[in-house]
């Protein structure tokens, strides 16, 4: 176990480059599975959850090679089947949500898969409906397996296209249904699909490999099936929660910094939602430039009411930024509503906050309400605990502008989403040093 030191009231300036996109590259790492030919997959970053998929991955046989930094050969030539039954095998996924996403390129090359519960956040109840229904509709029949907490897929005639209608627009669902569908006999309609970059990004790999597949950046996928994919190359995208968290430690230390090559066209929302709290933002090229600001003021809805910042399906606010957003407007002047409607555990975070000093009235598990010191009384330093990836990015924000020396424990969460974090924000001048407990 490791924990971070970090010492608060620092400025930061300079340039930072996002790494990979974490959610993309669980997708795409996945998609080697379903051809036996080599892909290349670029910018993939060097984070915990990453390693762990391409490490289980290498125990079922696949051949994973990293060529160059950040650009890896895969070949799925050699799976062991029976591995993906072993008790070794449903460890690993219990370590990791990303193990989700291959049960639908197993499923639809080898005509069964293993589905244990996977692992991940605690930040609450994070079902797996979608994929399973997703799958039974294309033929595959499954019985559970109360000992081990799994799911047993078989298709043993191949999977048959089907229109299907998501009960939620499920991004890993998505993901998981459009791999297998890409295998299955005759045509596939996903309506309702998740449409965010990552999953264009998925199907422009697939597309690549042989696939056919219509409606990339909307709700409504068609995809026909092929008997066989090949190899293909790809490269990912930055990381859209990376760009939002480094904009958000710019504002509450009040710093001026460049972040570089942030593919400005798929951010989305983000930025305008950080111009609600008053965060000035230039896009320059692919760049975005954050200037020094003393004071943040919060807008307000054309009739007055009190700002609500809330998560939503893409195109709306990514949730795995609202903790982010949150510690910001603790420093803002003004009040806000943050509304986190996906998962109900993802606000108990602000206990600590509340620790250090921040005004937030915690309305039920889902909405908080924010009071903006405004700079007018600095956050206190503290002892926290990092229950999950985007709560401990923002503690880390929050102890780099606190008064005093904090420490964050179990920071192995932040380092499942977070490559190098105290050493790329070190050289923009923040003081964070990383010791083992």
């Amino acid at each position: 176990m490791a924990s971070f030191l970090i010492e608060g009231g620092h400025t930061l300036s300079g340039e930072i480059t996002p790494q990979g996109a974490k959610n993309e590259a669980l997708e795409v790492i996945s998609a080697v599975l379903l051809t036996d030919e080599e892909v290349i997959i670029s910018n993939i970053p060097d984070i915990l959850d990453v390693r762990n998929l391409i490490n289980l991955l290498q125990e079922m046989g696949v051949t994973a090679v990293e060529k160059e930094k950040g650009t890896w050969s895969f070949k799925a030539d050699a799976i062991d089947i029976d591995y993906v039954e072993s008790a070794d095998f449903v460890k690993r996924c219990a370590r990791l949500r990303g193990s989700v996403m291959i049960a639908g390129p197993l499923l639809a090359r080898f005509g069964k898969a293993y589905f244990p519960k996977p692992g991940g956040d605690k930040i609450g109840r994070r079902r797996v409906d979608t994929h399973i229904m997703g799958m039974m509709t294309l033929g595959a029949n499954q019985v559970y397996d109360f000992s081990r907490k799994a799911y047993h897929l078989t298709a043993p005639n191949g999977l048959v296209g089907k229109y299907m209608l998501l009960d939620e627009a499920s991004v890993t669902g998505t993901a998981n249904i459009l791999m297998a569908s890409t295998l299955a006999k005759g045509e596939t309609t996903i309506y309702n699909a998740a449409c965010e970059p990552y999953i264009q990004q998925l199907s422009k790999l697939l597309i690549a490999m042989g696939a056919h597949i219509e409606g990339l950046g909307s709700n409504l996928l068609k995809i026909q099936g092929v008997e066989k994919l090949h190899s293909a190359s790809h490269v990912i995208l930055p990381d859209m929660i990376e760009v939002g968290s480094f904009i958000g430690m710019a504002a509450l230390t009040r710093s001026s910094i460049t972040i570089k090559n942030t593919s400005y066209e798929n951010l989305g929302i983000i930025p305008e939602q950080f111009r609600r709290l008053g965060v000035k933002l230039e896009q320059r090229g692919d760049d975005i430039y954050v200037p020094a600001q003393e004071s943040y003021v919060i807008d307000s809805f054309l009739d007055g009411s009190i700002m609500n910042i809330a998560d939503a399906p893409w195109p709306g606010l990514t949730p795995d930024l609202l903790s982010v957003m949150l510690v910001v407007a603790t420093q803002c002047r003004g009040s806000v509503l943050i509304h986190q409607k996906m998962f109900e555990s993802r606000l108990f975070f602000v206990d600590r906050l509340i620790d250090m000093g921040a005004q937030i009235i915690l309305c039920d598990p889902h909405r908080a309400v924010v009071i903006g010191h405004d700079h007018n009384f600095q956050l206190r330093a503290g002892n926290m605990l990092s229950p999950d990836i985007r709560a401990g990015i923002a503690l880390l924000i929050a102890a780099m502008s606190a008064k005093g020396t904090s420490k964050i424990s179990n920071i192995e969460q932040i380092d499942r989403g977070y490559e190098d974090i105290e050493g790329r924000l070190n050289a923009l001048g923040a003081s964070i040093k990383r010791v083992d407990d």
